[in-house]
């Protein structure tokens, strides 16, 4: 049983350090919300943004939305202090940066407890260990950060991330294998909808849970693009009428579309099922 059975289609950065983009978050048809301490905030608003992100998710008003404190990293002088503070605020789980290692969120453990763990995997080092990270105990997503690692690999940037690959397929191995949740990275040209559209369609084909964005224009892609369309919806209902029919019978084997259905078919179709009303659900809260 995944850790997270909700969907997780938009996961929307929101900069802990500003009031108004705060506010505006809660507004927004995401389905999740990276509150961010670390890249989108100024070393000389750090201390600050804590505050300013603890009396916004006081005041609530975030609904559905799962909320997740990404906090500076354990190595930086507010990475402790961000941790023991995020573990305090209405949140659901908090965000390491860099982690390389089990024993990086293990540190992180020590610091807040029970407190569901995300980890970004956004180096080499995370891509080599992304077995052992995904099966910490208090990990129930991976976040990939897909600019970092580019940059660590200096590799060229290409429309079909082909130099990313490896390290995106490991990470989804990784999340599959121990069931945990797996997001994909930011797409940075946050006015490009077709371009959003392709790498978001190749995410889901990987396998990916949703995609990271930097800009609530990016929503409306990510939410379609992560979400069972018509076409899967109507395929699925009839895989299972049409394996159920053939079961009751006793007779023959179940085909749609010409293709055999199989128990193997009728599970992945009640899961795109439930993934739908799931979503319906979201949508109606």
């Amino acid at each position: 049983m995944p850790k997270i059975t909700r969907p997780l289609r938009s996961v929307l950065y929101i900069p802990g350090s500003k009031p108004r983009a705060l506010d505006k978050a809660r507004t927004l048809a995401c389905d999740a919300i990276i509150f961010d301490l670390e890249d989108a905030v100024t070393p000389e608003e750090k201390v600050s943004a804590r505050e300013t992100l603890a009396a916004a998710l006081a005041e609530g008003g975030y609904g559905a939305r799962y909320k997740v404190i990404r906090i500076n990293g354990l190595d930086t002088e507010w990475g402790a202090d961000d941790a023991r503070a995020a573990a305090k605020m209405d949140a659901d789980a908090i965000l390491l940066p860099k982690v390389g290692n089990p024993s990086d969120l293990d540190a992180l453990a020590a610091l807040v407890g029970d407190t569901p763990l995300w980890a970004m995997m956004e180096t080499p080092m995370a891509m080599l260990n992304a077995g052992a990270i995904g099966a910490h105990p208090q990990l129930e997503a991976m976040v990939m950060g897909t600019n970092d690692l580019n940059k660590d690999l200096q590799t060229r940037t290409r429309a079909d991330r082909l130099p990313l690959m490896t390290g995106l397929g490991l990470c989804v191995l990784a999340a599959k294998a121990h069931q945990i949740a797996i997001i994909d990275g930011v797409y940075n040209a946050f006015k490009d909808d077709d371009g959003l559209k392709v790498e978001s369609d190749q995410g889901r084909d990987m396998g990916f849970d949703g995609k990271t964005l930097i800009h609530p224009a990016q929503l409306d892609v990510a939410n379609a693009a992560f979400s069972p369309s018509q076409e899967e919806a109507d395929l699925a209902r009839r895989q299972i009428a049409a394996f159920e029919e053939t079961e009751a019978s006793g007779q023959g084997v179940a085909v749609v579309d010409g293709r055999i259905v199989e128990n193997l078919h009728v599970a992945t179709a009640r899961e795109t099922l439930a993934k739908l009303k799931a979503i319906q659900a979201l949508q109606q809260e």
